[in-house]
């Protein structure tokens, strides 16, 4: 853990965080996952950094990228939103239009894509609705370059997009993920991870949230480098067409595989299984994430079990465009357990 003072904030986005502000965490994820995080980890500590990818092509984020050539609002929404200390602007961010052309578009999504048209930068934007949201903490989008995720598959195969890699069977090691085209990393993502005490990766979906902030130039190397204790939290459940059949420890090795070696000192996982009833939902998506003990053991980091599952199914919002994931983590849980490790 790092035992250097934190001084000025990195950037300018969000609350300048201090040294009494407790640890500083980075969280490095986007979506539903990074939000969780957020909204536990917002309870312990002020000194928050959430970097965020840009390479979300579906739903609402798609239609403004392919019409209006936005960056995409959705996941910087999400986590701006949940640091966000006025309720009703929560609120007024996450509504979500359930009708007419406006249908499946949240209001978060439209007013960062005017922002930006406005200030003539996605990350000014960012910034000014920071302020607007009163967020304690920052979001930093982890490149300002306009990409997409491509998936090169064994045969030749080249799929573009996020939306059309996830309804692409992937096996295993048969296929490349990259960005098109190479992006550099934002120096201040890159700032704001070498000034941390706790980097944590947060659970999503692997190969379209998680793994695309490694592809993007100078991540891996930051990460890698940092003094910061690296936490890697595996998502509650696997998904049907990308990581069928997969263990916590399978989640570890495709990512450190993209990092280009070892990364995390700590790897969390939950050991709770979800009621019958809701698997039976759920079984179109995918099956919980299992955990081999044997191969967890003995390794490079420190494998954490707990009871990490939310009591509550996740609300399904009329008119969204994407198909979300009912299960999730207990922010609570999850935020206890990660303030535990960084107080080994």
């Amino acid at each position: 853990m790092s035992a250097r003072g934190h001084g000025a904030p990195v950037g300018v986005l969000g609350t300048p965080p201090t040294r009494e502000d407790g640890p500083a965490i980075v969280t490095v994820g986007g979506g539903t996952g990074s939000f969780v995080l957020l909204s536990g980890l917002r309870r312990y500590v002020r000194n928050l950094t959430a970097i965020v990818a840009m390479s979300d092509d579906g739903g609402s984020t798609g239609i403004l990228r392919d019409e209006l050539g936005a960056l995409p609002p959705g996941d910087v929404r999400q986590c701006l939103v949940a640091l966000s200390r006025s309720p009703r602007l929560r609120d007024l961010f996450t509504y979500r239009f359930d009708k007419g052309r406006l249908r499946g578009h949240s209001f978060g999504n439209l007013f960062l894509t005017a922002l930006a048209a406005v200030t003539g930068s996605f990350e000014d934007a960012v910034c000014e609705a920071s302020t607007i949201l009163s967020i304690e903490g920052n979001v930093i989008p982890v490149t300002t370059h306009d990409v997409r995720l491509v998936a090169t598959l064994q045969d030749g195969t080249i799929i573009t997009g996020e939306r059309h890699l996830a309804s692409t069977r992937l096996a295993p090691g048969r296929f490349m993920l990259s960005l098109e085209p190479q992006a550099q990393m934002n120096p201040r993502a890159a700032a704001a991870i070498q000034d941390a005490d706790m980097v944590v990766v947060c659970p999503g979906n692997l190969y379209a949230s998680v793994i695309p902030h490694f592809l993007v130039q100078g991540v891996a190397d930051a990460v890698r480098t940092s003094p910061a204790r690296k936490v890697l939290v595996v998502p509650l459940m696997n998904k049907v067409e990308h990581t069928a059949g997969f263990m916590a420890h399978d989640y570890v090795e495709e990512i450190e595989r993209y990092a280009g070696g070892p990364v995390f000192d700590y790897v969390v996982y939950n050991t709770t299984r979800p009621p019958v009833d809701v698997l039976e939902r759920y079984q179109e998506e995918g099956e919980p994430v299992g955990c081999d003990e044997r191969k967890m053991a003995g390794g490079h980091y420190v494998s954490v079990g707990g009871d990490l599952l939310s009591r509550s199914l996740a609300e399904v919002t009329e008119g969204d465009l994407l198909r979300r994931t009912l299960i999730r983590h207990d922010p609570d849980r999850i935020a206890r357990r990660i303030m535990q490790l960084y107080w080994r």
